[in-house]
């Protein structure tokens, strides 16, 4: 495993209310954030060092006086796909996320407090390559990935028939599809995000029933993904809360 030195008071916070942090907390400045977070910790039973600025200085230079440590493997999930699946029963509303080689954590991890804000279900990402930026996706995502359910698979289309099996429809986002105005993004829905400058890969564009874009007034090109995501899944929530 690879120690991962948290140090954004939110994803500090977050991590240790969702029961996964591992600790200690690292405690070098007793200002008011500090001592909330340490006093959060003590209630959640993690152990509490206290430890000189130097050292901190070493394993997190962007530290504000507190770094919590966490294990984090460098490969494994929350949770499976087929786990996933089989707990949704008789569900008719899921909302899936798929994230096809999304390479710069910072897009990452605001996609993923995108996914917190929007209840996504469940985010599908490859193999994770981006390991190492955890503690950057973390902070981006102001803590919410300690909360998104997450599943990693070395074989993104078979994951997408899955979910094409399971009653899924599957929408890719691209510049070029229809409006997602125009289309009916409620049940069970999928939405798969290709990466930068690259955007959705042959196989996965094959397995789409749907391309969808944004309806936009602008005049340069496209929008950054995280942007697009966090869009287009207010759009689904939209949607999913106007039929009710």
């Amino acid at each position: 495993m690879d120690m991962i030195y948290l140090s954004g008071f939110h994803a500090i916070e977050e991590r240790i209310k969702s029961g996964r942090a591992c600790g200690p907390l690292l405690v070098a400045k007793a200002g008011p954030r500090a001592r909330e977070l340490s006093d959060l910790a003590a209630e959640k039973k993690i152990r509490i060092d206290r430890v000189g600025t130097a050292d901190l200085d070493r394993l997190a230079p962007d530290h504000r006086g507190v770094v919590l440590e966490v294990d984090e493997p460098s490969a494994g999930a929350d949770i499976t796909l087929e786990e996933f699946l089989a707990g949704l029963g008789d569900r008719k509303e899921a909302l899936a996320v798929v994230l096809d080689e999304i390479t710069d954590p910072h897009n990452y991890g605001a996609i993923l407090r995108s996914c917190d804000q929007f209840g996504v279900d469940i985010v599908i990402t490859r193999n994770r390559r981006i390991a190492k930026h955890a503690e950057v996706i973390s902070k981006t995502s102001a803590g919410a990935s300690a909360w998104v359910p997450s599943a990693e698979t070395a074989n993104l289309p078979r994951a997408v028939e899955d979910l094409k099996q399971a009653g899924f429809w599957i929408y890719g986002a691209d510049m070029g599809g229809e409006s997602s105005w125009d289309k009916d993004l409620k049940g069970r829905t999928a939405l798969i995000f290709g990466g930068e400058g690259t955007g959705i890969s042959r196989l996965l564009r094959e397995n789409c029933d749907a391309l969808i874009s944004i309806p936009s007034l602008g005049r340069i090109d496209s929008l950054n993904v995280s942007v697009a995501a966090g869009i287009l899944l207010y759009e689904v929530t939209r949607q999913k809360k106007k039929k009710k």
